[in-house]
């Protein structure tokens, strides 16, 4: 990189890390064979140790915190008693929405089970440098300003601030799901106290695929800094049985997309370089990327 105005930025982030082996595994694939620069860990995740000491051997790949709402078990005990209905696991996103927006569930209790998420990371050796969240649950007003202020308690720099673009939606379902994510950006945006970087892939959620990258890249500002959320993977038929969960996901659709040449091609062509969010820092109120990093 010669300078911060020589080209775009884009940090390439996985989700779901630790979901499952299968997922895990490719995400790391994603990241020695691909274009991938980040993963979100699942910190209540049943195999976590595992996973945290696959994720210690690749340097290289920025590590952040998945909160979680929606899947497995918390961590605290105060959230499973809370759970009772559901045999103290969380249920869905639309039940768990609803549990915190009537009160049953406390920004409180979110607290401190997101604070647990993030120090089971942080004790597993994890360079912490990023927050985002399982189904961006932490952009519901009530939790947006909790997700602010853990990221300032344990100063960790990043939190991810997901947008949408409803021109992109083909689908009713997709058209929904972005339409509440905009009027949910709309909302969180006076509380935002970092820059983030701007946000692709909402659209295309579940299913990248190297056109939608083809027709990314070129759009992509100079001197400016993009996260591009996907959902890399293996799919192990054995381990992941849940049909909601594979109609969903086409995880090795986008293990494909990500480490394919062609994307890192039209990448070089377009002079977009691939970060990590160490890389970056915030100056004149602005995300850059900083001197040196290519």
């Amino acid at each position: 990189m010669t300078s911060p105005s020589n080209g775009a930025f884009l940090i390439v982030n996985a989700d779901d890390y630790g979901y499952f082996r299968c997922v895990s595994k490719g995400i790391l694939k994603s990241a020695s064979e691909g274009i991938v620069t980040a993963t979100g860990v699942f910190a209540n995740a049943v195999h976590f140790d595992e996973h945290a000491a696959w994720l210690r051997d690749y340097d290289a790949l920025d590590a952040g915190v998945h909160l979680n709402l929606t899947e497995g078990m918390p961590l605290t005990d105060d959230l499973r008693k809370k759970l009772a209905r559901t045999s103290g696991r969380f249920p869905r996103k639309f039940p768990l929405a609803k549990a915190i927006l009537s009160g049953a569930i406390k920004p409180e209790d979110v607290k401190r089970e997101w604070g647990a998420q993030i120090e089971r990371c942080l004790d597993a050796g994890l360079n912490v440098r990023f927050l985002n969240s399982h189904q961006h649950l932490h952009m519901l007003p009530v939790l947006f300003p909790v997700t602010t202020a853990l990221a300032a308690e344990y100063a960790i720099p990043h939190v991810r601030f997901p947008t949408s673009r409803l021109a992109g939606s083909p689908f009713q379902a997709s058209f929904i799901r972005d339409a509440i994510m905009k009027t949910l950006e709309i909302v969180n945006r006076r509380n935002v106290n970092v820059p983030p970087a701007h946000f692709l892939g909402m659209e295309t959620s579940g299913r990248l695929t190297s056109q939608y990258l083809e027709r990314s890249i070129p759009r992509l500002r100079q001197g400016e800094v993009y996260e591009l959320m996907c959902h890399p993977g293996e799919l192990d038929a054995q381990e992941v049985d849940d049909p909601r969960l594979r109609s969903y996901h086409d995880w090795e659709g986008e293990l494909r997309t990500l480490t394919n040449p062609a994307v890192r091609e039209a990448l070089g062509r377009h002079g977009v370089h691939l970060i990590g969010y160490r890389h970056v820092e915030i100056r004149g109120g602005r995300l850059v990327a900083r001197e040196g990093h290519a």
